[in-house]
């Protein structure tokens, strides 16, 4: 005899005289409830050989298992080593075994068909099942013998959650699963082109054409935002110096229409009727307090998106003090120096030691932290309403300011903030996250178009700075967002110049061969200065920020980067321009000389007083840049 039928026999044999356990076995209540399941089936099939898998009673450890299984109908459950083959989920017995389970049916669950073709899936379904199944049953109505009927019922009651797709909903901190978003979008698209009706017709090109409206939605409304930043900021940058007296909503630019000077634009000092060194220290001070109190005010809107992360959570892309905060080294190295693997039980105590992460999403310019969230990695609210609305009003005090900051690397945070709310209108980007971080790949994209004008520039830079998944339609879709964003905001005209840039630089001369040299030696001296800043802005994050004071009270470190800007800043002319200014008069071509002032197109005796004039100004941007760069603003280092 068989081994397999020996085993089986002998287990019959003792389930006709088995009795269930008392409460003084010591076994688990899953265990139990199994081995009564098995008792029962196993009396009411003696004339039906059992699986001797069957009769190994295992236990499930993790709670998701069980709740997944009860959510299922009773023929879906896949018989596995702790599964009753002749068991129904809700304890009552059948015959059915095997046949019950659709050889055809895919693992991973479908969405739920249109009602018209409810009855044509089950009837489609019916006839899906196995070749076993399927001969049985022609054989036994050919024999006229009886068959066992299907569980047309159980099909017809479990239709629409047989087919739906559960949402899922990742934890914070956690990696959205590519494949099964991927798996669960292919079924959609499936069932979708599955209808060969006309209105099957019209929902599948309206799913096609989807992805096309969201993407141009998300470039206008950027360009919008964009619009609304520049002509915003502009305005109150200039109140540091003064004001317009015939329309005090203007910028100097609008008010003087274009002039650096004019009548209409009137100084602080002018309201008191001071003369001399008093009407330079009057001006001196509107503009410290306009600095300090801008800044103050960014940082406290910066303040509203605190959030905490649990100290057992150490991410250094949240780390917005440049590594400031380290954990001891000798817990994960022995005395030699070797690496030593910790237990979980002390990596759970290291754990508890350490303060916990504390970040602000509007603070910064959220760049690497968009290219992490594209990766796959979930931060809950980082892309939120909240964090939209104060990353960008934040961004307006900020830049007003007058700190050592640019705007354009917050564009591509907000842009992509845009692209996240607008895919909460679409159902397939809003249960998707895979689908979803498509739309936010061409949203950042439309940020980077609208900060530098650049639609070409803001697609490669998505495709090869920021997305993880990049597939060819995406592309399209990409440079789709960046030029319906690029032609809104020439539309909106910001700057009044028909630009969607501030300043656009025509060379009236072309450059000459032996320039060349100069052009390499820049190249030297850009990435000598990059690496020098890079570790100019670590010392200052591991000796000025550790301090007690700063860590607690982030504003403490905003006023005192403010008052020493404000201080600094005042007396030299290339410190105090805007960034975009500042560049433009860099590279303008000259088209006429002058022995006075301080301007970049100097007569050549002159010439070593602009270089002295330049230098000065170099190094107190240098320094203004590096330590202003992690304060809790929002803040672009482009």
């Amino acid at each position: 005899m068989p081994k397999s039928v020996a085993s089986t026999r002998s287990y019959q044999s003792y389930a006709s005289d088995y009795v269930p356990p008392t409460d003084d076995d010591e076994m688990g209540e899953h265990e139990e409830e199994a081995s009564q399941n098995a008792y029962r089936n196993t009396l009411q099939s003696r004339t039906t050989s059992v699986s001797p898998i069957d009769t190994r009673v295992h236990t499930s450890s993790r709670t998701s298992d069980v709740d997944l299984r009860s959510r299922l109908p009773s023929r879906l459950l896949i018989a596995d080593e702790s599964t009753g083959l002749l068991n129904r989920a809700g304890g009552t017995p059948t015959h059915s075994g095997y046949r019950t389970l659709p050889a055809s049916m895919p693992s991973t669950p479908r969405y739920p068909p249109s009602r018209q073709h409810s009855q044509l899936n089950t009837s489609r379904l019916l006839r899906n099942h196995s070749r076993r199944r399927s001969f049985g049953l022609r054989l036994a109505r050919a024999l006229g013998t009886d068959a066992i009927p299907p569980e047309e019922d159980d099909i017809d009651t479990s239709g629409p959650s047989l087919y739906k797709d559960d949402r899922v909903w990742y934890d914070q901190f956690t990696s959205t699963d590519w494949v099964h978003d991927s798996i669960a979008d292919a079924y959609r698209v499936k069932e979708l082109r599955g209808r060969k009706d006309f209105r099957g017709r019209l929902q599948a090109l309206f799913d096609g054409a989807q992805g096309w409206l969201v993407v141009a939605v998300v470039g206008i409304v950027t360009a919008g935002f964009a619009y609304f930043i520049d002509v915003t900021e502009s305005t109150i940058f200039d109140y540091k110096s003064g004001y317009c007296s015939t329309r005090w909503w203007y910028s100097k630019r609008k008010c003087c229409s274009g002039a650096s000077i004019c009548s209409d634009w009137a100084r602080w000092s002018s309201i008191i009727h001071r003369e001399g060194n008093d009407k330079l220290w009057i001006n001196f001070a509107a503009y410290l307090i306009w600095v300090v109190g801008l800044s103050t005010l960014a940082c406290l809107v910066t303040l509203q998106t605190r959030t905490v992360v649990s100290s057992a959570i150490s991410l250094s892309t949240l780390d917005e003090n440049l590594g400031a905060d380290h954990h001891r080294k000798d817990a994960k190295s022995d005395t030699e120096g070797r690496r030593v693997s910790m237990s979980p039980a002390r990596h759970f105590h290291e754990a508890a030691q350490r303060p916990p992460v504390i970040y602000y999403p509007a603070a910064g310019s959220g760049v690497a932290e968009v290219k992490v969230i594209l990766s796959g990695f979930v931060l809950h609210g980082y892309l939120g309403v909240k964090t939209l609305m104060c990353k960008t009003f934040g961004l307006i005090l900020s830049v007003a300011s007058g700190l050592s900051l640019g705007k354009e690397g917050p564009y591509v945070h907000i842009a992509t903030c845009i692209g996240n709310i607008a895919c909460r209108l679409v159902p397939k980007y809003r249960a998707n996250d895979g689908k979803r971080r498509e739309v936010l790949s061409a949203s950042a994209a439309a940020g980077v178009a609208v900060a530098f004008g650049a639609p070409i520039g803001g697609t490669l830079f998505s495709l090869e700075e920021v997305s993880y998944y990049f597939p060819p339609k995406v592309l399209f879709r990409t440079f789709f967002c960046c030029i319906a964003a690029a032609l809104s905001l020439k539309f909106l005209n910001p700057y009044g110049t028909n630009k969607i840039v501030l300043f656009e630089v025509r060379y009236l001369t072309d450059w000459r061969f032996f320039e060349l040299i100069a052009f390499v030696l820049l190249g030297v001296l850009g990435g000598t200065t990059g690496a020098l800043f890079i570790k100019a802005s670590r010392v200052w994050a591991k000796t000025f920020r550790k301090m007690s004071v700063i860590k607690k009270y982030p504003i403490v470190e905003v006023l005192l980067v403010a008052l020493v800007t404000g201080i600094v800043s005042f007396w030299n002319r290339y410190t105090r321009l805007p960034v975009a200014e500042l560049l433009f008069e860099l590279a303008a071509p000259c088209d006429a000389f002058t022995k006075d002032g301080s301007g970049l197109c100097p007569t050549q005796e002159r010439i070593p007083d602009i270089i002295l004039y330049l230098s000065v100004a170099f190094v107190i941007k240098a320094a203004l840049t590096v330590i202003t760069f992690g304060i809790k603003v929002p803040a672009g280092i482009y």
